[in-house]
């Protein structure tokens, strides 16, 4: 990860200062827009799974191919932003999302899951070099006293950009189509169904290409505002030793992976799982709506987080909302209809907090190696690519989605464990500020 702006403040007056608070309310809104590009992926992974016949593993390879690509390009994405400085790094991440939302058209129109997942691929890859340049831009873009509260005001919009973009896509890309049944239907047969199906996604993803060329052009027409601003050069001296030596930063980075994994699990599954008889028995558009009260939820705890951390220490704060987020499941996994519908959705709202809790304790006195760490936590995201599949790998080895919330369970049990140990073991430094990720 690259590390924060260094020189003169990003909002100094004159020509310079309007410029970027222009750029600032910029970020802003692309925060919102991205919010809704990465989580759309869990009404993906419940559209091609009747529409492919998938198994549950199947299906979530989904968020392996997006979320893999934080692993493989954050650290080349800090180098760029070095090379290139913020707002090109923009625009070129913009483009990279653009020309891989060009690539939904041809998977479309050949049906072909492999297409969807290498262009998934590739929307992660830009939205990584995006949050790489966009996070230090929102804290370092105007006073330093500040700059908590606007990452926080990012993390609202990115989490009203998920709830809205979730509840509106549930509407355009899934509809209530009945499956084909692939036993008593022709290749040809289904192949048009599949290609009927995948239009909704191929025309919403070429209109999402559109809007990002359009933005790279308005980021392009502020390319200077920030030259006065230099990113400091990827530093990965004893990026190895501290993940190896430093319990803090190996803790950080476990409950990075397995909160992502843990969120992105239930929310790709949520649409099979309300679907199920035993539960909600909804349909595709119905469940999909209701993935978005999950990430409502995660608003809803962001917008009460500052109050709540404000009355307890943040370790015990991240073990009640773990174990709140472990009761639920229990909760959804022994009951049945609305109650086990709901309780698993009410995760969202213990899951709010958790990811800057986590990184704030994770980063806590590392002083100069902070940047250091910050990498470490970030590219730990990639939890979101592996816990997932592995969900999806005990759904079908053991014929139920039921046993397979024993995955989350695990993850939720291993970040209250972190922290308990946080509140015994304190750390006297200051911790960094944490990223907005989705």
């Amino acid at each position: 990860m690259a590390a924060p702006i260094t020189g003169s403040s990003a909002a100094s007056g004159g020509s310079s200062g309007g410029k970027t608070g222009i750029v600032l309310a910029l970020a802003f809104a692309v925060f919102f827009l991205l919010g809704g590009v990465t989580n759309i992926n869990d009404l993906l992974v419940g559209k091609f799974k009747p529409m492919f016949h998938l198994s549950h593993t199947e299906a979530n390879f989904v968020q392996l191919f997006f979320f893999f690509a934080y692993a493989a390009f954050s650290i080349p994405a800090g180098i760029i932003l070095s090379k290139l400085g913020y707002i090109r790094t923009f625009v070129l991440g913009f483009v990279m999302i653009a020309a891989a939302a060009f690539l939904f058209i041809p998977a479309s129109a050949a049906a072909s899951y492999g297409g969807f997942l290498a262009a998934l691929f590739c929307i992660g890859a830009g939205i990584t070099v995006l949050q790489v340049a966009m996070n230090p831009v929102i804290t370092t873009l105007g006073p330093v006293e500040t700059s908590h509260s606007r990452l926080t005001f990012a993390q609202a919009f990115n989490s009203i950009g998920v709830f809205l973009m979730v509840y509106g896509g549930a509407a355009f890309l899934l509809g209530d189509s009945k499956p084909i049944d692939p036993e008593t239907s022709t290749e040809a047969q289904i192949q048009a169904y599949r290609v009927a199906e995948g239009a909704s996604i191929g025309t919403a993803y070429m209109w999402l290409g559109v809007l990002m060329l359009a933005i790279a052009a308005l980021f392009w027409t502020f390319r200077s505002a920030l030259d006065h601003a230099k990113a400091e050069d990827v530093k990965l001296e004893g990026t190895l030793g501290l993940l190896q030596h430093n319990r803090r930063v190996q803790w950080g980075a476990l409950c990075i992976f397995t909160y992502v994994g843990a969120e992105v699990a239930i929310g790709s599954n949520l649409m099979a799982y309300l679907g199920d008889q035993s539960v909600m028995g909804l349909g595709l558009e119905a469940a999909g709506k209701l993935v978005a009260m999950y990430w409502l939820g995660a608003l809803v705890g962001r917008l009460l987080g500052g109050f709540v951390l404000r009355l307890a220490k943040p370790g015990r704060v991240l073990t009640a909302f773990a174990a709140g987020a472990i009761g639920l499941i229990l909760v959804s996994a022994i009951s049945t209809g609305a109650v086990s519908g709901w309780a698993l959705i009410l995760v969202g709202f213990f899951n709010s907090l958790m990811f800057p809790t986590i990184f704030s304790l994770g980063t806590e006195g590392l002083g100069e190696q902070t940047p250091q760490g910050s990498g470490i936590l970030c590219t730990a995201i990639v939890g979101g690519a592996i816990v997932p599949v592995l969900f999806g790998m005990v759904a079908d080895a053991s014929g139920n989605l039921r046993m397979a919330l024993i995955v989350p369970v695990i993850c939720y049990a291993i970040i209250a464990s972190f922290g308990l140990w946080a509140v015994k073991n304190p750390s006297s430094g200051k911790s960094a500020t944490a990223p907005v990720y989705d």
